[in-house]
């Protein structure tokens, strides 16, 4: 394959990228934003200050600061409590979101499959005719080959698929 065979295909998954992301709402884009900042070393680093800082202001004596939150620190735990429960809700969002588009792609790449299956299939029974009219029939008329040219049914696909693998629990 070409060089710019590739490169074609990579700037066209691009540009189905850049649009799903453009697309976003803008309550979408700040949930990302959210999500994303929650996810980093940077979100992690500046919790460990703070919680560190409000701990040592709230049980040393830290200049003119008075102990806010005296132990068991329960204002922090609070605190801490309704940010886990929005960062689950942003990230729940942003997860269910992503999952939709997994789920477009999953339906593009089913129906590219069944496309290339159809095309395959087509090509197979034309070498199967050029291959008997140069004299191979017998090689064009084995079993496997007729098989394979044959049209594939999705539907007994899936059914031996759901017949033959053991059950997920």
């Amino acid at each position: 394959m070409s060089q710019d065979h590739v490169q074609e295909h990579i700037a066209l998954v691009a540009k189905h990228e850049q649009a799903f992301l453009a697309k976003r709402s803008r309550a979408e884009r700040l949930t990302d934003a959210i999500a994303g900042f929650a996810g980093s070393l940077t979100f992690v680093m500046i919790h460990v200050v703070v919680f560190a800082g409000w701990i040592l202001v709230n049980t040393e004596f830290v200049g003119n600061i008075p102990h806010f939150d005296p132990r068991p620190f329960s204002a922090l735990a609070t605190l801490v409590a309704l940010e886990a429960i929005l960062l689950a809700s942003f990230i729940l969002m942003r997860q269910s979101r992503l999952a939709r588009r997994a789920d477009e792609r999953d339906h593009l790449m089913l129906q590219l499959l069944l496309l290339m299956e159809k095309e395959i299939t087509a090509v197979l029974g034309m070498d199967r005719h050029i291959a008997t009219r140069m004299g191979l029939s017998a090689e064009a008329n084995e079993q496997g080959v007729q098989q394979l040219a044959g049209q594939t049914s999705i539907d007994d696909v899936t059914q031996a698929i759901e017949r033959d693998l053991p059950a997920q629990s």
